[in-house]
């Protein structure tokens, strides 16, 4: 039996960076943990329109910094900045923190967003369009976007069968075991009819050292044009 492993996970500190960035001693772990949930659950739930990408969260003593990605951020933003106003105030309340700052990031191509890509799938799945029809649709997306590979895969009472089943197509390359592959997943829950249909994105977008370093060569061929 196949034993599976998060991608993202698997790549932490090479190609992928950890979405909470703070310490804590024994004693304030698990409450400052769960603040973090709460905080990432409360944000995806109001903003759910504004297609939340990310939620990473900064602690530096009793300062919080919290950095929402989203593909549509004036929907975050609201007027004047209001939304955020009122989102600093929440957070501060939820927190206790002293100092509370939000930012507000645009994902530049939603399509090779993994989390967004399961999203769109589920919200189409829940209009009862077929899942083979969203699939193929967000994979000839990505394709066309710049992706390198991607799978996608809808697990449950597909089409309202009597028996759970798993179906997925895959387009490119998709090296799951290599760690300096830039590999993006994410998942999302479609409520249907007959029940909850589950989905994943997988979205290879290249090797990553292998960018860096050509990005080394580069400079090293400027410096020497310029001597």
């Amino acid at each position: 039996m196949g034993q599976k492993v998060n991608p993202i996970g698997f790549r932490l500190g090479v190609t992928k960076d950890w979405k909470s960035k703070w310490y804590a001693d024994k004693q304030r772990y698990g409450k400052l943990l769960h603040e973090d949930i709460k905080i990432r659950n409360f944000i995806e739930q109001k903003y759910k329109q504004a297609g939340i990408a990310d939620v990473i969260i900064e602690r530096l003593g009793p300062k919080l910094r919290v950095k929402i990605v989203a593909s549509k951020p004036g929907i975050v933003i609201g007027r004047k900045g209001a939304e955020v106003e009122e989102l600093n105030r929440v957070l501060q309340a939820i927190t206790n923190a002293e100092e509370v700052t939000v930012n507000v990031d645009e994902v530049k191509r939603p399509e090779l967003n993994a989390k967004l890509v399961a999203e769109d799938i589920a919200l189409q799945l829940e209009r009862r369009v077929s899942h083979r029809r969203a699939m193929k649709r967000a994979i000839d997306n990505a394709m066309k976007a710049g992706a390198k590979g991607i799978k996608v895969q809808v697990g449950g009472r597909i089409g309202g069968v009597d028996l759970a089943r798993k179906e997925w197509f895959m387009a490119g390359r998709m090296p799951l075991q290599t760690i300096r592959a830039d590999i993006d997943y994410g998942t999302a829950r479609a409520s249907t009819k007959y029940g909850i249909l589950g989905v994943k994105v997988w979205i290879y977008k290249g090797d990553k050292l292998a960018e860096q370093k050509d990005e080394v060569l580069k400079k090293i061929e400027e410096e020497l044009h310029t001597v």
